[in-house]
């Protein structure tokens, strides 16, 4: 990623997000005639209580000098939550890190998982664990974890990758019926990535591989969307064992930074439960049977077409 790259990333994301802010929700007036939705840049600035000339410097990704108080003011200034303002602070520090020609560093894919990691989710019997990089391969499971995303196991290329299975698997919105904010949620969480790896290859390759390959996939990436991936409910539908809603935590290996441990849970008595139990049932079953990748060929991209 070079100089050009990451002043346009400032820009596009600090645009994005001052177009979903309207002039009354910030005790503006909204009077007049208006090119572009939201705020406009000289709005931002009084709110920031900086010139419009400097605003208009650090959304062009002018950013070196630029102090902390000032992105926290910009960040107020435009209503970003947490996620968001780190993420600023993430564009700020790769954009002047290439403006003092800084020697890039590549971050490539974590893959291995510390044994005592592994360790732990084996002994989560009851509950399906996944463990993910930051760019969303699924580089250890355990076994109810593994029959949880069984089809995703199963799509190629190897190591199994959430974003390119949603984005590019024809039984993905089977899989995951809210197939909307699943592939929402995961063009965001790949943004952190590349703004936090910009030299990484692993991510430029498969962002680059899904915005070629998938219409969907560009239109999410291009909103400029950042987002936590800490707790909440998701949607599964099993092939073997029909619907389930569960419960996830995520929480972050401190002994392996990038990789993050991610436990589902039902609600007791709930349908949900009983299926997740079925669903240990018939993973039991399975333990002496091939390992999901070896007995079915991956289904067809749900969007293939090749844009120039």
């Amino acid at each position: 990623m070079d100089t050009a790259e990451t002043a346009k990333g400032i820009k596009d994301f600090l645009t994005t997000r001052r177009a979903k802010i309207t002039p009354d929700q910030v005790g503006l007036p909204s009077s007049g005639r208006r090119r572009v939705p939201g705020l406009r840049r000289e709005e931002v600035a009084l709110l920031a209580g900086v010139s419009a000339e400097y605003y208009i410097q650090i959304e062009r990704g002018h950013v070196a000098g630029v102090s902390d108080e000032v992105l926290h003011a910009v960040a107020r200034a435009l209503r970003l939550d947490e996620v968001e303002t780190t993420h600023l602070f993430d564009l700020a520090r790769a954009a002047t890190a290439r403006a003092a020609g800084r020697p890039a560093r590549a971050r490539g894919p974590r893959r291995q998982v510390p044994q005592s990691v592994q360790a732990l989710i084996d002994t989560m019997v009851s509950a399906p664990a996944v463990v993910q990089n930051a760019h969303l391969d699924i580089v250890a499971a355990n076994p109810l974890g593994r029959a949880l995303y069984g089809a995703v196991f199963e799509h190629r290329p190897e190591p199994p990758n959430l974003a390119r299975f949603l984005f590019l698997d024809a039984r993905a919105e089977e899989i995951f019926p809210a197939w909307e904010k699943a592939a929402d949620d995961a063009v965001a969480l790949l943004r952190v990535a590349a703004t936090r790896s910009p030299y990484s290859k692993a991510v430029t390759g498969l962002v680059g591989e899904l915005a070629t390959r998938s219409a969907g996939f560009r239109t999410r990436w291009a909103a400029h969307d950042v987002r936590a991936h800490q707790s909440g409910t998701k949607d599964f539908h099993h092939p073997a064992v029909g619907a389930m809603t569960l419960r996830f935590e995520a929480l972050d290996v401190t002994s392996a930074p990038g990789l993050t441990v991610i436990g589902y849970t039902a609600e007791p008595g709930s349908p949900s439960h009983e299926a997740l139990m079925l669903l240990s049932s018939w993973a039991a079953t399975e333990q002496g049977a091939p390992a999901p990748g070896a007995v079915r060929k991956a289904a067809p991209s749900r969007d293939d077409q090749t844009f120039g």
